[in-house]
């Protein structure tokens, strides 16, 4: 949820950086992912909260759903309409139900539904799993009825409206990521139980620390939102807190691309498209980003007054299909040098789509080449998603892209390369694996060694001399010398992120040939640092690959 500035001052004493976590102390790990059917693309729709916020009624609700069936919206693929915060009346009835507010919602929530569903829509609804949602906690809507105690009643009553999609909102400091997870577990059961199909939408982040990014929960949600709230602006200075800008949600979206499947989606936050605070450019970016990282796709604007320009973006339907592809694959970054910034994500057709993405403040090239996005062949077809205009090339990949900007093409023609499989590096004298700390998937990020699981976080693959995890490559600064702490960066293509695999068990680095991976002093113990060091033929600097 967003809310005015005032507020930012009070969410900054209560925001923990995710960065600055204690080594140790990781999060639970995910179990079996969730399978409730739902959801097998990335969900497409329109959200209240973003342009009304609580000034929400039911003629506003249905004259928004008879736009999205008029202007062609919901015909390619915005279906869901999401009733947010201050739907309800701030009291239960006396058996503890949940009511419609009577005065905005005088027909009844499952008359709202009913509404939808003849139109072609479905109907979501906003909840928190605590005493009371983000408008009662920040007292601008009265009452207690969050669905804290009442997580069975409320998914019954739910299913009874014929709801299909929940949002569900943590909204409060307090708590541990374990007792979020045991939280939205709960509901995800009291959903599964009334046996209606529902999507399951989940914030951990209101008012806590950014939660979002430090597992995969899959095991829990469809959906989940890995960031602060979004707001109409292209770069707002945070790294995750409140509010985000555009480049910085991507930032932290991108390097999460291994958790997306069918079923299961990372969510960066609701469309900021046609709401203004962005140029035109700006806008297009957004929406071909969330579009390429297989991001839900919920407008926010008022789209009975939306322009052509508005319309235009939310309505290419190139970028729509790269973002309903069968697969539901997020794309992955090829490269990133702070300024030109490539993602690519393979379609189900063995097509790539690819955005290049301009990050910088003045025109420029952006390059990559159809190898490097996992094109085999000498002869491949170029579809500018925005132009509709096709060209030839043998292999380079480029556009000139202003400011801010991303082109993203579809390239087919050739063969597609399956990416290669992914495997752990199992420390010999730890019987440990090598880990990403905490699973935070941003620059700098220490190795570690931990117990073996299966998470992202110790998921390895290998691009040439480079390891990558969590959109990420294995990394030592120019400058190491012995003792250098191993860490993740953006993938650059320098030798100091590249490594040789010997035949004694260690792992150099290419740019240090005499530096190899090493846990340091030998330690055995979950935690230990991961750095380089002189290399020698010990325990703690053999790995194999599990």
């Amino acid at each position: 949820m967003q809310w005015k500035s005032r507020w930012s001052a009070v969410l900054s004493l209560v925001v923990v950086a995710v960065a600055a976590a204690v080594v140790g102390t990781h999060p639970p790990r995910p179990a079996s992912a969730l399978n409730n059917g739902v959801a097998r693309t990335p969900p497409m729709g329109w959200n209240t909260w973003n342009t009304f916020g609580c000034n929400i009624n039911e003629t506003l609700i249905r004259q928004m759903a008879d736009t999205m069936v008029t202007n062609g919206m919901r015909d390619l693929g915005y279906r869901y309409v999401v009733v947010d915060d201050c739907w309800f009346d701030p009291n239960r009835d006396s058996q503890g139900n949940l009511q419609a507010h009577p005065s905005r919602f005088p027909s009844g929530m499952r008359a709202l539904g009913d509404y939808l569903h003849a139109r072609g829509l479905l109907f979501g609804i906003y909840q928190s799993p605590m005493d009371q949602t983000c408008a009662q906690y920040f007292d601008a809507f009265p009452g207690s009825t969050g669905s804290l105690g009442h997580e069975v009643q409320d998914a019954r009553q739910f299913a009874a409206w014929g709801v299909d999609y929940l949002k569900y909102d943590w909204c409060s400091p307090a708590g541990s990521i374990n007792d979020q997870v045991a939280a939205f577990a709960k509901m995800r059961d009291a959903l599964a139980a009334t046996g209606r199909p529902i999507v399951y939408s989940i914030n951990s982040n209101s008012i806590h620390e950014k939660t979002g990014p430090m597992r995969n929960w899959g095991d829990v949600a469809n959906l989940w939102r890995t960031t602060e709230d979004i707001t109409n602006t292209w770069n707002s200075g945070q790294t995750n807190g409140y509010p985000m800008g555009i480049q910085n949600i991507v930032n932290i979206n991108v390097p999460l691309s291994s958790y997306a499947g069918p079923g299961s989606f990372n969510d960066p936050d609701m469309l900021e498209v046609g709401r203004g605070g962005m140029t035109d450019t700006e806008m297009r970016s957004h929406f071909a980003l969330w579009a390429i990282m297989a991001a839900p796709l919920m407008a926010g604007n008022d789209l009975r007054t939306a322009n052509s320009d508005t319309l235009t973006i939310l309505r290419n339907q190139h970028l729509i299909a790269i973002n309903q592809d069968a697969l539901a694959l997020q794309a992955v970054q090829v490269s990133n040098d702070q300024t030109r910034r490539v993602l690519a994500k393979r379609l189900s057709n063995g097509d790539v789509a690819v955005a290049l993405f301009n990050q910088g403040s003045s025109t420029t090239t952006v390059s990559t080449t159809a190898a490097a996005v996992g094109k085999t062949g000498s002869s491949f077809t170029l579809r500018d998603t925005w132009t509709n205009a096709t060209s030839t090339t043998t292999g380079t990949i480029s556009a000139s892209v202003p400011a801010h900007g991303t082109v993203v093409y579809l390239v087919s023609g050739g063969g597609t390369v399956v990416p290669q499989p992914t495997f752990r590096l199992r420390g010999e004298s730890s019987g440990r694996c090598l880990d990403v700390n905490l699973g935070v998937p941003t620059n700098g990020t220490p190795m570690v060694i931990w117990d073996c699981h299966n998470d992202a976080n110790q998921m390895f693959s290998q691009s040439g001399q480079a390891l990558q995890v969590l959109g990420k490559c294995l990394d030592i600064p120019t400058g190491a010398t012995a003792g250098t702490q191993a860490q993740i960066w953006d993938c650059n293509g320098g030798t100091n992120q590249q490594w040789n695999f010997n035949g004694n068990g260690t792992v150099s680095s290419v740019r240090f040939p005499t530096l190899c991976l090493d846990v340091s002093g030998a330690a055995t113990t979950n935690g230990a640092a991961v750095i380089v060091w002189n290399c020698h033929t010990g325990a703690n600097q053999r790995w194999s690959r599990t």
